[in-house]
C-alpha cells in the first residue's frame, strides 16, 4: 500500500512542485490550501505524513500540528514543516514539543523532501522489523 501524504501550503506553486515530485515518487498525495481544510481532510481520512506550512490563512500550521497532536488515534503520524521564518522559530522546542520529524526552511527541494520521506519509512519500516511485526519475522 502506497504512503498517504498530505501536504498543506497556502502558496500554489510551491503545493503543485512538491506533489508532482512526491506522485512521481510513487506516494499518493492530497492537498490543502489552508490548516482548516488540511484538517477537515485528516478527520476524513489521516494521511501517514503530513506536511505543513507554518504561515497559512486560517489556521497556520502549528494550530494544525497542535489539534493532530491532541488526537490520541492521530498520535502515530509524521509531520513535516516548511517555513519561509527558519530562523526566526525555536527550533529544537518546536521539534520535542510537537514531535515534528524536521523543520524544512523555505525554498526547499523537492528532491530534499522525498529523501526525506523515504528515511522515515525506512526507520519506521526497521522499528517494525525490530519490534517482530514485520512479515518477514511472522513466516
Amino acid at each position: 500500500m502506497a504512503v498517504r501524504i498530505l501536504i498543506c501550503d497556502d502558496e500554489v506553486t510551491i503545493l503543485r512542485a512538491a506533489m508532482f515530485k512526491l506522485e512521481r515518487s510513487g506516494f499518493s498525495v492530497e492537498d490543502a490550501q489552508d490548516g482548516e481544510e488540511a484538517w477537515s481532510k485528516i478527520l476524513q481520512q489521516p494521511p501517514d505524513i503530513l506536511i505543513s506550512d507554518y504561515q497559512m490563512p486560517r489556521l497556520d500550521g502549528l494550530g494544525l500540528i497542535e489539534r493532530v497532536r491532541s488526537r490520541p488515534e492521530l498520535d502515530g503520524m509524521e509531520i513535516l514543516l516548511l517555513t519561509a521564518k527558519g530562523f526566526e522559530l525555536p527550533t529544537q522546542e518546536l521539534l520535542s514539543r510537537w514531535r515534528i520529524r524536521k523543520i524544512l526552511p523555505k525554498p526547499f527541494s523537492p528532491r530534499e523532501l522525498v529523501q526525506i520521506i523515504h528515511q522515515i519509512i525506512t526507520e519506521r519500516d526497521e522499528a517494525l522489523v525490530g519490534a517482530g511485526n514485520s512479515a518477514l519475522t511472522r513466516m
